[in-house]
This record gives structure tokens, sequence and C-alpha cells, in this order.
């Protein structure tokens, strides 16, 4: 009887799975934090199981993407706007009508149920019948709700079926048409593999890749990358982080491709002007094989220590991190680089299947923001360059204000220098630029352009 008892109480000890979600999304839409990084936080102070930790992940990434979606369905059952609703009630109705609307193996029921006891710890009886009419009216309006029609409203229709805000959904029609469109969105709101880039100053792919394997990781060698490994199934990332920890650093693969275009050589000056957390940066040092010098500047003190942290951990003593700003000109450090490298601040929106918020924290006007800066920094960073000397630019979005035409604007004015052709990556053939696009790629959105200064 004890042991029956023990055990019960054990149970009840446990942290609550949904409870975790609900205080992740809440710090998420009231509180501005990035979810991976919050769920991240909520994980580590909580002793959840390895199913209750999937679980979690399931509900924060789903209910966030989903957003924009939710907060129509719940408008359409409770008659005070959403903005009057105190915000951890708000956010516990999102969770429930995720799992109600999109969680098909989660009984109606049980979402319904466990989301009136949280609201119990958060609010009084009146904001506990609340929910649970919500939800209740949830459930028996799920099958009745009519979203717009994609012929006569394709735009509406993606929007809402699609978990994208409006805006964007407008831009990708025009770009891409409705297939192309339609293909991004669904992309965005696939989970990402793990990929991982070896890091060849200890090891390399083959190698790593048949550890991995043994482990119990479905894992396979990036067709992007010859550095890469993609990664399809994980037994624990505790066993990753604990037996391969100076093996490799996670890397998309389309991110990857950048230090290769650069091609920095053993020996040679390298800057990269915005660099953290230094993924592109300690990939160069393995191109150049821990031997020269690469500068790594970051406008941010505390990202500063991330490119320490990991250079540290990857076993990388070439690279000399320090604050400053990418679009102030440091004059010591003029014609100075063999490369330099600017991987620009830019909008984002070629990873946004990696930020679940972010689709909802960006607007139309933020665009206009970053070309102006995206100017400033490779025109300064360009300076750094020694005749001959090689320069990539690169960002991780679609929007060719930010891609294509800062490069070709930066030629027109400055004929002392001039595309440097390189080879693609699939292809072999010789382009100037490379545009990566998620619907039709497969890797994250991304640009990368190689101009060289004349001699």
């Amino acid at each position: 009887m004890a042991n029956i008892k023990e055990q019960a109480a054990a149970v009840n000890m446990l942290p609550n799975a949904r409870l975790t979600a609900a205080q992740v999304i809440n710090s998420v839409f009231s509180d501005g934090a990035y979810a991976n990084i919050a769920l991240g936080k909520a994980l580590s102070k909580q002793n959840h199981s390895e199913q209750d930790r999937r679980f979690v992940t399931e509900l924060v990434y789903g209910t966030v993407k989903a957003k924009g979606t939710i907060d129509w369905l719940l408008q359409q059952l409770v008659s005070r706007p959403l903005g009057k609703i105190e915000p951890m009630i708000l956010n516990i109705l999102r969770l429930g009508v995720f799992q109600i609307y999109f969680l098909e193996r989660i009984p109606a029921s049980a979402a319904c149920n466990e989301s009136v006891n949280l609201a119990k710890k958060f609010g009084h009886e009146g904001i506990v019948k609340f929910v649970n009419g919500v939800l209740r009216g949830a459930v028996r309006s799920k099958e009745s709700i009519v979203y717009p029609d994609a012929e006569k409203d394709p735009r509406q229709y993606l929007a809402l079926k699609e978990f994208h805000p409006d805006w964007l959904v407008k831009r990708w029609l025009k770009q891409f048409g409705f297939e192309g469109a339609q293909d991004l969105c669904r992309f965005d709101n696939e989970p990402p593999p793990l990929t991982l880039r070896v890091n060849t100053l200890v090891s390399d792919r083959k190698t790593l890749l048949a550890s991995l394997q043994e482990d119990g990781f479905e894992a396979e060698p990036s067709k992007w990358c010859e550095d890469g490994i993609v990664c399809t199934k994980i037994p624990a990332l505790s066993v990753l982080f604990s037996k391969y920890n100076d093996m490799f650093y996670v890397q998309d693969e389309s991110s990857m491709l950048v230090a290769p275009v650069l091609a920095p050589q053993p020996g040679q000056t390298v800057i990269d002007v915005c660099s953290a957390p230094g993924g592109k940066t300690t990939h160069l040092a393995q191109l150049m094989q821990n031997k020269g010098v690469i500068y790594a500047t970051d406008i941010h003190e505390h990202k500063i220590k991330l490119i320490e942290e990991n250079s540290r951990r990857l076993g990388i003593t070439i690279i000399e991190p320090s604050l400053q700003d990418a679009a102030e000109f440091k004059p010591e450090w003029e014609s100075m680089a063999d490369c330099v490298l600017v991987d620009a601040p830019c909008s984002g929106l070629g990873v946004l299947r990696r930020r679940a918020e972010a689709r909802w924290k960006k607007n139309k006007l933020d665009l206009k923001t970053f070309p102006p800066l995206q100017r400033d920094i490779l025109r300064n960073a360009a300076r750094y360059v020694k005749p001959g000397g090689r320069l990539v630019y690169s960002t991780c979005t679609l929007e060719q204000a930010e891609n294509h035409y800062i490069p070709a604007e930066f030629l027109e004015n400055n004929l002392n220098w001039q595309y440097a052709g390189f080879q693609h990556p699939l292809t072999g053939e010789t382009v100037d630029e490379l545009q990566l696009l998620p619907q039709r790629d497969g890797t994250d959105g991304f640009y990368i352009c190689a101009l060289v200064r004349k001699e």
C-alpha cells in the first residue's frame, strides 16, 4: 500500500507538460522572448520525461506558428476583443485551441479539461468558466468552421491554412504564384532536421557519420556541403553533446556554403564583420587549417562571448573577436585583409522555419530598414580588402532588395570591383551569385555573392 501511495505522490510531483508549454508561450507572446531560448530554459529547469519534453516542444512551436489562425478562430468564439483578455488566460486558450483543431491524436475532452485546470492556477472561478465555455464551443464548432475560398481569396486562404501573416502571403503570391507561395509556407511549418558541420580539425565526415549511426542516429551526408551531415532522427541530444562535443557545429546547409565561396587559404588574414555566434567564422578557420588570423567582430558584447565559446569548443585558436560596429570604418584595417565576409543583418525571411515567432514579429515596414544598413556595411567592409582580395556578401532572406540589388549597386559605384565567379554547389556551373529558395531547394532561404577587388 505504501508503495502505491509513493508512486502516486511521485506522479503528482512530475512537472505538467501543458503548464510548461503555456508558460513558454506566454513569455513569447507577452514578453517578447525567442521561442527556442525560452523553451530551452524551461526544459532545463523541469524534470520532464523525454516523451513530455517532445510534447512540450510540439505544443510550443505548434501554437506559436499557428498564432494568427488560432486568434482568428478564437475571435469567432468570444464576444470581446482578444486584447481585452488577460495575457496568460489568452495564451492558455491559444494552447487549447491548437490542440483541439490541429492535434488530431489529442482527445478534445483532454485538451479542454487540461486547459481548465491551467486556468484554475491563474484565474478566479469566473475565468475558469470562461475558458471552459470557449473551448467547449471550439469543440462544437470544429467541423463547421469555414475557411476563405482558395480561388476567390488565395491570400486569406493561405494565411489562415498555412499559418503566415497576411502581408507576407500577399508578397509571396506576387513573387512565386499560388503554388510557390503555398510550398514556401508549408516548408516554414515543417520542423527542420538537425544539420551538423563536421569540425575537420579533429575528424572527418565519414568517421563522424559512422559513429553517429552506430549510436542510433539516422543521418546522411549533405548533398550541398562536403562537410555537412543531415540528421533525421536523434535518439538523444545529450549523447551528441557529451560524446561528440568538439566534432561538430550545428548549422544549416545553406549557411555552410558561405565559407567555401570565400575560400580563405591557410596563413591568410580574414575579417568577418558580422560574425556572431561564430558558425561561419569557425568554418573559415577550418578551411584555413587553423593557420593565419580571423578578426571577428560584432556589435553586441554578449555575442562576442558566444564566438569565444564556440572557438574554444572546436579547438580553434586563430579567431580574434572584438566589439565593433560593422558600419563604422576601422582605419588600421584598410586594405589589410585577403578575404572579408559580410554576412549582413537582414529581414530573415528565409529562415522562418527555425524561428517560430519571427513571422508574427516582422512587418512590411521592417523590410525597408535593412537595405540602407546593408549598403553601409558593404561599402565599409570593402575598404578592408587588399587589391586582388575577395569579399563575400550573404543574407538569410528572400528579398531581392536585400540581396541582388545591394552588391549590384555597389559594383555600379565602385569600378575597381567585379563579380568573382564561384561554382554552384550542386551543378558545378560558374555563377556570380546564388539565391536558394526553400520551396525549390529544400534548404533555408539564402543569398551568396562573391566579389573581387581588382589589382
